[in-house]
C-alpha cells in the first residue's frame, strides 16, 4: 500500500508539472511578439528621453520616426556607412548591442588592458541617432553600455554638435540595487548630466562622475558629475563606461572625424 500511495504522489506531481510547463511554453510562444513590441517602444522611449523630446501621452512612434535618424558608425575608422555597406546582417531600426557582440562577424574581443567598461567585446559597428529638426541635425545620441556593480548597464548619452556639450543621459536597462545604485534611474541625477562639458576645447575627453558631490568652486566643475550616494561601485561602473565610449576604442575616432568636418 506504501508503494502504491507513493507511485500515486509521483505519478501527480509528474502530471503538473508536465501541465504547468506546456502552460509556461504557451504562454511564452504566444507573448513573445508583445515582449518585442515592448521592448521597441522602452528602445523608442529612452531614445526622445535622451534627445530631451519625451513626454507623457505622446505618440511616441510617430514623434520618432519625424525626428530621429538612425546611422551605422564603424567604430576603428569613425566612418558613417550607408545600410547596404554592410549588407543585410542587420536592421538598424532593429539593432541589439546584445544580438551583436554574440556575432563574431559583428563584434570582437577586447584585451583586458582597454576593456575599461569591462564589456569583453565591442561591436564592428554601433547605430547611432541623430536629432534632427527638418533638415537640420541638432545632436546626436549614442547608445552606450558597461559594468556596474551587479549588471551591465544599458543606455544613451546625447551630446550637441559641437562633439562637446551633453545634452541628455539616461540608462534604459540595469539590475542596480535599488535606492543605492539605482539612482541612476533617478530624473534629477539624470539631469545633472545636461550642460557639462565631456570634451574641452582641445578635444581632450575629460567628463569624470567623482565620489561625492562637485565642489561649486571646483575649476573643472564643468567636466564633473556627482557621483551616487552610498553606491561607489555603481559610480565607478558609470565613470569608466562614459569614458571608455567616449574614448578612443569607443565614438572616439566618430567624434574627432565629425569635428573636423565641422
Amino acid at each position: 500500500m506504501a508503494n502504491e500511495n507513493t507511485r500515486k504522489v509521483i505519478s501527480v506531481a509528474l502530471s503538473v508539472c508536465l501541465v504547468c510547463s506546456v502552460l509556461v511554453s504557451t504562454a511564452a510562444v504566444l507573448l513573445r511578439e508583445k515582449q518585442e513590441e515592448n521592448r521597441r517602444l522602452e528602445r523608442v522611449k529612452n531614445i526622445l528621453e535622451a534627445a530631451g523630446l519625451w513626454e507623457q501621452d505622446i505618440d511616441a512612434d510617430a514623434l520618432y520616426k519625424t525626428r530621429i535618424r538612425s546611422e551605422i558608425v564603424e567604430l576603428k575608422s569613425g566612418e558613417l556607412l550607408d545600410a547596404e555597406d554592410i549588407g543585410s546582417r542587420f536592421d538598424p531600426e532593429a539593432f541589439s548591442v546584445k544580438a551583436v557582440t554574440k556575432d563574431p562577424s559583428l563584434s570582437r574581443d577586447l584585451p583586458q588592458e582597454k576593456d575599461l567598461a569591462r564589456i569583453q567585446r565591442i561591436p564592428t559597428y554601433m547605430v547611432i541617432y541623430r536629432v534632427t529638426d527638418g533638415e537640420k541635425t541638432l545632436k546626436s545620441i549614442l547608445p552606450i553600455y558597461g559594468m556596474g556593480l551587479w549588471s551591465k548597464m544599458y543606455g544613451f548619452i546625447a551630446l550637441d554638435q559641437d562633439w562637446r556639450t551633453i545634452s541628455g543621459f539616461t540608462f534604459y536597462e540595469h539590475a542596480e540595487t535599488p535606492g543605492l545604485g539605482g539612482e541612476i534611474d533617478n530624473p534629477r541625477w539624470k539631469a545633472l548630466w545636461i550642460g557639462k562639458q565631456a570634451f574641452d576645447s582641445d578635444g581632450r575627453l575629460r567628463i569624470r562622475v567623482v565620489k561625492g558631490s562637485v565642489d561649486a568652486t571646483d575649476p573643472e566643475r564643468a567636466y564633473r558629475i556627482d557621483g551616487l550616494s552610498g553606491s561607489t561601485l555603481t559610480t565607478r561602473g558609470v565613470d569608466q563606461t562614459i569614458r571608455f565610449w567616449l574614448g578612443d576604442d569607443g565614438y572616439g575616432p566618430f567624434i574627432r572625424r565629425m569635428r573636423e568636418e565641422g
